[in-house]
This record gives structure tokens, sequence and C-alpha cells, in this order.
């Protein structure tokens, strides 16, 4: 029994040692700064915060420019094109494969649709289309709006609407 009591005494003494008292532990309050670091007076907000009475930036698309018609091409080829085409007829290397024919931007309906409605397809899907919102910046997606405008206007242009200067480049 000697064994039996000398075993309980230290497992005792063991299961004692290891509770410790958690309020003697180290720790932070609430609202409480680590150690060394120094409290910024007023308070900054987080980035990306509009502060409540600031007025809100316009929506709708910016003024077109040719780098945002560059910028909106590159980004119409890389996320656009496989589906729609690089012309946007709809007849893009996904449709050549089996997918789901897409709409042609050179439909009535979609030549009178307002440009906020192609800023929404983008940023929600709509169909078969899943969102692109996490894959095109909201800047990129006006800018591919913008892109998808001057395909249209390309469509019913004539040699006539080329300046003289540059109808060689055409041949």
């Amino acid at each position: 029994m000697n064994w039996m009591s000398r075993t309980l005494a230290i497992s005792l003494t063991a299961t004692l040692a290891a509770c410790d008292n958690m309020a003697n532990q180290p720790k932070l309050n609430p609202y409480e700064l680590p150690y060394g670091s120094q409290a910024q007076w007023p308070a900054t907000p987080p980035s990306h915060t509009i502060a409540r009475d600031e007025p809100l930036r316009p929506l709708g698309p910016p003024p077109v420019t040719v780098a945002l018609l560059e910028r909106g091409q590159q980004r119409f080829n890389i996320y656009c094109a496989p589906c729609h085409g690089r012309f946007g007829d709809g007849n893009g290397m996904i449709v050549q494969r089996g997918f789901p024919l897409p709409p042609s931007y050179y439909s009535d309906a979609l030549r009178n649709a307002p440009s906020q409605l192609f800023y929404d397809v983008i940023t929600h899907g709509y169909g078969v289309m899943f969102s692109y919102a996490d894959r095109v910046a909201p800047a990129d997606r006006w800018a591919i709006v913008a892109y998808i405008r001057a395909l249209q206007a390309s469509a019913d242009a004539t040699v006539a609407d080329v300046p003289p200067d540059k109808r060689s480049a055409l041949r």
C-alpha cells in the first residue's frame, strides 16, 4: 500500500500544480493597447470607408478616352471573348465547343439597352453567365462596357466615317 499512497500523493501534487489561477495569466482587456504601442488620436477610420456626411461619388461610366477603350479591349479579350467572341457576335471558342450561345451585342435589344445593364450583368451574371465581380474590378467593368459600345458603333461604320488621312491604313 505504500507504493499506492505515494502514487496517489504524486498525482495529486501534479494535478494541483497544473491548476493555475487563470486570472493571473497575461492577457489584454478590451480596448487595451498592446505593450509598447501608441494610441493614435483622433482615431483614423479604416481605409475605403465613407463618412456619413461625405457625399457619394457619382456612379456611372467614366468619360470615354482612347486609354479607356484600350483597357476595355484588353479586359474584353481576356474575360468576354471566350464566350462572346472577339467581335461580340456570340460565337466565341467556348460556344464552338458546345456551350450555350450568348446574345450578340449587335441585337436591337442590346444596342438600345442602357450601359448600366452591361455593368450589372458583368457584376451579377445573367442566365448561364456567372458573376465576374470578383475577377473584374469596377473600373475595368466600365472599360469593357465602353469597348462593347465601340464594337456596336463600329458595326454601322462606313469608309466615309474614317478621316481621309487614315483611310490608306484600311487597305
